[in-house]
């Protein structure tokens, strides 16, 4: 049986791939073959509960199944191209997919006063990114390509590989390389394979997808993984600075967007995140938060404050951590719940919005980027 993927290339491309297919579409698969449905929920059980990708080892396959599989099918796997490790233990994976595309995922630890180590896990659903957002390196790559649910799955597996027996995956969250729902099914389907039962993996309550703000298919994606949690990008709560800030607001305003939020088919008790990268002196005035308090009024939600992460060449300041409590204690009074999410990972350009293909970067040219003010 074939190992993992060397780095850049896939092995025995001929053979049909069964990662990121989904129970159904295993179950079919194997009908196919001349097999019963209940096939398709072993093969699915095996490759995402287990990690296996090794159909000999599938021991409750039929002998003539497993001879079968091998033949014609393969179950894709990925070795990280590189792995690199910051002092407060953020582990940042490079993976080169087939073709040549680069994308990188997150290890974050989640401190604990004890028991075993818990983390959570920050995949990529994109090679680059098409959103152009002005405050993220990813933006500055342009999109690459799409990842396919497999490989986006692969992601949480290869890593999973790499976890002590007693460490696990606590939160799983869609906010590396790319706009989930840009790359609409496929991020559907991976999402929908992480969080079922025989996958082993996280409950839906645990797993959030993240997007900048398509505001045709936010209600959409709720009602193809129902029970996920979705946290939208603001960064803004003026038209102007947004649309500077946030080029697809250009094409679905604040108005449109949170008339989305408001109609999104949350279960009970749930509620959105809203995302809000502060930079200094473009958005993290006391006056804007109390225009984003207003904005958000009467929409069942949370706001994860961000203190923007820098990298080279950005126009941009991070905000004193005074200046960031200062906003977030607007939002406090005004009602909402409101926190500051921790960077971790700086040293490895680990954190949130400096994930990049450092090639691809070389050959784009940089666009000047020039804010207004909050």
């Amino acid at each position: 049986m074939l190992p993992p993927d060397p780095p850049g290339q896939r092995l025995d491309p001929a053979r049909v791939d069964l990662k990121g297919m989904e129970e159904a579409a295993l179950a079919a698969f194997c009908g196919e073959l001349g097999e019963p449905p209940y096939r398709g929920r072993q093969l699915f059980a095996w490759i995402y509960g287990r990690g296996e990708w090794d159909f000999e080892r599938m021991s409750d396959l039929s002998k003539e199944l497993r001879l079968r599989l091998a033949e014609g099918a393969r179950v894709g796997a990925l070795a990280p191209e590189r792995v690199e490790e910051a002092p407060d233990g953020t582990r940042k994976f490079g993976w080169k997919l087939a073709g040549g595309a680069r994308v990188e995922s997150v290890k974050i630890p989640m401190p604990r006063a004890e028991g075993p180590p818990r983390w959570a896990l920050c995949l990529s659903t994109q090679a680059g990114c098409a959103m152009g957002c002005a405050f993220c390196l990813t933006g500055m790559m342009g999109l690459v390509r799409n990842l396919s649910a497999g490989e986006i799955a692969e992601q949480f597996l290869a890593a999973r590989r790499a976890l002590g027996p007693e460490e696990r995956f606590h939160n799983v969250v869609f906010m590396g390389m790319g706009e989930p729902l840009d790359n609409f099914e496929p991020s559907a389907a991976a999402a929908r394979i992480l969080i079922h039962p025989r996958a082993g993996g996280v409950s839906a309550r645990r797993l959030t997808v993240s997007t900048v703000g398509v505001a045709s298919r936010l209600a959409e994606f709720a009602r193809a993984v129902p029970g996920v949690g979705l946290a939208v990008s603001l960064h803004a709560a003026d038209e102007a600075v947004r649309a500077r800030l946030v080029p697809i607001s250009r094409k679905w305003g604040l108005e449109a967007l949170l008339r989305a939020c408001r109609e999104l088919p949350l279960p009970e008790r749930r509620r959105v995140t809203f995302e809000y990268v502060l930079l200094q002196g473009v958005n993290d005035a006391p006056g804007a938060a109390r225009r984003l308090a207003a904005l958000l009024r009467g929409i069942r939600c949370k706001v994860n404050l961000l203190p923007w992460n820098p990298f080279p060449g950005a126009p941009f300041e991070r905000p004193s951590p005074g200046r960031v409590e200062a906003f977030r204690r607007e939002l406090v009074r005004a009602g909402l719940t409101a926190t500051v999410r921790q960077s971790k990972g700086l040293p490895i350009r680990a954190a949130c919005g400096q994930l990049a293909d450092d090639e691809r970067l070389a050959e784009r040219p940089r666009k000047a980027v020039s804010p207004a003010p909050a």
